[in-house]
Order: C-alpha cells, then sequence, then structure tokens
C-alpha cells in the first residue's frame, strides 16, 4: 500500500482556508458596541485662518552674509532676476542679539528694496551661545505671478 506525499504547499493551502473561515465568521457577525454614557458634540469645522502659510518654494540661489564678501545689493545686481521670484532674508541670532537682528533686518531691508524687488524678512531666535547667521535666497514664491 503507498501512501501520498503531503507536500508544504497543501499544508499551507489548509491554514489559508482556515484563516479565511475564522476571518471570515468573525467579520459577519460583529459585536454591538456599548452606547456612550456621556456623547459629546462633535467638535466644530476649524475656522480658515486669515493668515494663510507664505509659500516657500526651493531656494534658486542663496546668499550668505561674511565678513569682507558681497553685500546684499551687489550681489543681487548680480542676478537675473526673474518677476515671479521673491527675495527672503532670514536672519538666525541667540537671544541676547535680537536688537541687534532688527536692526540687521531693516538696513538689508531697504538695501533690498534698491533692487525693486519683493523681499520679506524672517527672524529666527535660535538657541543661546548659537551664531549670529544671516542668509538671503531667491526663489519662486511670488504668489498670483505667473
Amino acid at each position: 500500500m503507498t501512501r501520498a506525499a503531503i507536500g508544504w504547499q497543501t499544508m499551507l493551502a489548509d491554514l489559508s482556508l482556515i484563516l479565511f473561515m475564522v476571518t471570515a465568521a468573525a467579520m459577519a457577525d460583529p459585536a454591538p458596541k456599548p452606547a456612550p454614557i456621556h456623547a459629546l458634540p462633535p467638535p466644530p469645522p476649524p475656522q480658515p485662518s486669515a493668515l494663510a502659510d507664505p509659500v516657500r518654494a526651493q531656494p534658486l540661489t542663496v546668499w550668505r552674509q561674511v565678513p569682507g564678501g558681497p553685500g546684499l545689493g551687489a550681489w543681487l545686481a548680480q542676478q537675473q532676476i526673474d518677476k515671479r521670484e521673491e527675495l527672503t532674508i532670514t536672519l538666525h541670532y541667540p537671544p541676547d542679539a535680537q536688537t541687534r537682528a532688527l536692526a540687521e533686518g531693516g538696513r538689508l531691508m531697504r538695501e533690498a528694496r534698491g533692487a525693486t524687488l519683493p523681499a520679506r524678512l524672517v527672524l529666527e531666535p535660535e538657541a543661546a551661545g548659537t551664531p549670529f547667521v544671516v542668509l538671503a535666497s531667491l526663489a519662486y514664491d511670488r504668489a498670483g505671478v505667473s
């Protein structure tokens, strides 16, 4: 008498069928959920903010203020500026340099105004002990201009 060999494929198929039947039986008759004791009303929908997040595109070119390097105005004069581009001046400063950051930001904005280019100023306070860093970038950030 020869015995038929049962391979691993047959055993796997049997286990798959068993798993399918157990899952189908569990899904067919779900247990009723108890009603909440104190149902809270749904939260109101969020109100649209009057201030939208600014558009932030990938910078095309970046300028960094370094001693002996070209100033922002000189750097902007070398750029071929598209009407869709916007200048973003970012100042990273430690907490004790806030007054310096405000003064430097105002000076750089006046310097950028000479290039007749829309600009925005971003002041980013950092942790104590971090260096004072000034960056400017040109990117296709102008909304509504194509």
